[in-house]
């Protein structure tokens, strides 16, 4: 499991824990904004099948150049997911040229027309929605629906 940067490791953490795998971190800086600069690789990713989980992806300049660096770093395959694909601007072009094995998103925002690849899975969220709703109107937990 890879987190493309710092702020993201929490989230890479609890999901390499429940699939018992490890965990690797790209330290990254961002001499602007939509732009970003990988310092180093903390972890092993030689000879692995690489996940990489962050929240948005928004121009995808993080997540390609973390494929990247992936593969340079001699990873077989690398694979990619997140919450919110907003893919702005030239992020569609970018993941079209990344070395990345599929993409999975969630439908949690619309994809415009074009902007879905070949290998692009999308997910609904619309079972989890449904769920929580049925858990309000029967004042039962919805946490529970995010625990294990």
């Amino acid at each position: 499991m890879l987190s493309p940067d710092v702020g993201g490791v929490t989230r890479a953490r609890d999901l390499a824990a429940k699939l018992g795998v490890p965990l690797a971190i790209v330290d990254k800086r961002r001499p602007e904004p939509n732009v970003s600069e990988v310092m180093n690789v903390i972890g092993d990713v030689e000879g692995k099948s690489v996940i990489i989980i962050d929240d948005i992806i928004d121009t995808a300049g993080t997540v390609c150049q973390a494929a990247e660096v992936m593969k340079e770093k001699g990873a077989l395959k690398v694979y990619c997911c997140c919450t919110h694909p907003v893919f702005s601007g030239p992020a569609i072009d970018r993941l079209s040229k990344a070395p990345l094995e599929e993409i999975v998103i969630t439908n949690t925002i619309p994809l415009a027309e074009g902007k879905k690849l070949p290998n692009m899975t999308i997910l609904s969220i619309a079972p989890l929605i449904g769920e929580a709703i049925l858990r309000i109107h029967e004042d039962l937990s919805v946490s529970k629906l995010f625990e294990g």
